[in-house]
């Protein structure tokens, strides 16, 4: 494998073959490194329904399809073409994918599904269409015997390093560093190899360096100088004042950019409506003492909050959501065990049993992950159960409880537990919390038979019990 002197059309400097390789490594790093970032990106503000992530994913690949083609035109100057790529795409990276640059475009482009379809096709796409072209345009100067060898060794290292981005970025860089630091672990990668682009025998530039600098300049200072939320590789978070009506000096956390919980400087403190409720459920009408409370969902940890009467068990999948909420929202530490753990998964494997399991899941405003509302999901909360255990469960509904989803979710739960007892706290908004009780023992329970004037035995089922 020996790079080749000259390609038709245009002299080009001798480059060395591990370079060009490099060059195709840090292109597969770095595009789908976009990707993943993107979707997390998206997650605060559409959630990560596979309505969302399918689409995005689909919107990549045919930009990157679209960039091959573009780069198997490409006739004449391979290197300078690969260095305006890579600096538009790192200016792209740095920039577009910052999270105050994304949070923007959402806050002031409506409906979101616009904003959205403005991101995939300002930012997103673009970084997939130009990176795309840097395999086909580099093929060119590699000499092999055969041009699927030469294809082939480019695709081998462009889908290593896509491999290696995907992995590093997500479960390194993200976990440990945060989002941004990956923004900028992409953009400096992109950077680094334009002036090798610029100068004969692969040796930097320093006519090269002034741009790759300046767009270096702009992603640190959107993703660390402009004003950044709390970032993990699996939420945003923040809290934020708020002025509520019989609320003193409230504070709101706030999880993906939704209210998650409320707590106010009052003594005792008040919270949210919902929180508010599940407490007086568990407290006063249950006469729950020295129980065992399980609570899918750590949100702001105030379920539990200055509460000694019971034990609590909270489990959340990202695992800095405890110390984020302690130090930045609670002010204090939380009441109860924690456990980072996915819901579904630790449902299914734990051996303890509880007199209460609060399932309070959401990644968005309204979006439960897709794995957490299925049936498979609820019969898992009701063998985590005590023999007469209750679950309740936080779901954001329409009031009327009338579109597809509400129905066919109460549905689900319904044909797990049995008959539940269904609460609209809020009549007088699109969107409301519904709590909803089960228990236990229900679940067996014979099916229902309507009355009618032709067959009506209330009488004789007042008197079995009912």
């Amino acid at each position: 494998m020996t790079p080749q002197a000259e390609a038709p059309g245009a002299s080009v400097p001798p480059l060395t073959g591990a370079v060009l390789f490099g060059m195709v490594f840090v292109e597969g790093f770095a595009s789908l490194g976009a990707e993943v970032i993107a979707l997390r990106r998206l997650v605060p503000h559409l959630g990560s329904a596979i309505t969302i992530t399918a689409p995005t994913i689909g919107f990549f690949l045919l930009a990157l399809a679209l960039g091959y083609q573009a780069g198997g035109r490409v006739e004449r100057d391979f290197l300078a073409r690969v260095r305006l790529n890579f600096v538009i795409a790192a200016t792209l990276t740095g920039v577009g994918l910052a999270g105050p640059v994304v949070d923007a475009l959402f806050a002031h482009v409506r409906p979101p599904l616009v904003a959205y379809l403005v991101f995939i096709a300002g930012v997103l796409g673009p970084i997939a269409w130009l990176l795309g072209q840097t395999v086909p345009v580099l093929t060119n100067l590699l000499r092999h015997e055969r041009a699927g060898a030469r294809s082939g060794a480019a695709l081998y290292w462009s889908t290593l390093g896509s491999f290696l981005g995907s992995l590093s970025l997500s479960l390194l860089v993200m976990q440990w560093l945060g989002v941004s630091a990956a923004v900028l672990v992409c953009t400096a990668l992109l950077l680094a190899i334009v002036p090798l682009l610029d100068a004969p025998a692969a040796r930097p530039s320093l006519r090269a360096l002034p741009l790759p600098a300046l767009v270096a300049a702009a992603a640190l200072a959107c993703n660390v100088l402009l004003p950044q939320q709390i970032e993990t590789a699996y939420a945003t978070y923040r809290v934020d004042a708020a002025s509520v009506p019989g609320r003193s000096d409230a504070r709101v956390f706030r999880n993906n950019n939704s209210a998650a919980s409320m707590i106010d400087a009052s003594e005792p403190p008040r919270y949210t409506r919902y929180i508010e409720r599940l407490r007086a459920i568990l407290l006063d009408e249950l006469h729950f003492r020295e129980r065992r409370v399980l609570v899918l969902g750590g949100g702001g940890f105030t379920l539990s909050h200055r509460e000694p009467l019971n034990d609590y068990l909270y489990v959340d999948i990202d695992p800095a959501i405890r110390d984020i909420a302690e130090r930045e929202f609670l002010r204090e530490p939380i009441r109860g065990r924690f456990v980072a753990a996915d819901a579904r998964r630790f449902v299914a494997d734990t051996t303890e049993r509880f007199d209460a399991v609060v399932v309070d899941v959401y990644s968005a405003l309204t979006s439960i992950p897709a794995h957490l509302v299925t049936q498979e999901f609820w019969a898992g909360t009701r063998r985590a159960l005590a023999p007469d255990g209750v679950m309740l469960a936080n779901l954001i509904l329409d009031p009327r409880l009338a579109s597809p989803y509400a129905r066919n979710l109460l549905a689900t739960i319904q044909s797990v537990y049995g008959q539940c007892a269904v609460e609209v706290l809020f009549r007088d908004r699109p969107q409301s919390n519904v709590l909803v009780q089960c228990f236990a023992g229900d679940g067996e329970a014979a099916p229902a038979e309507p009355y009618t004037d032709e067959r009506n035995r209330a009488d004789m089922d007042i008197l079995r019990g009912g």
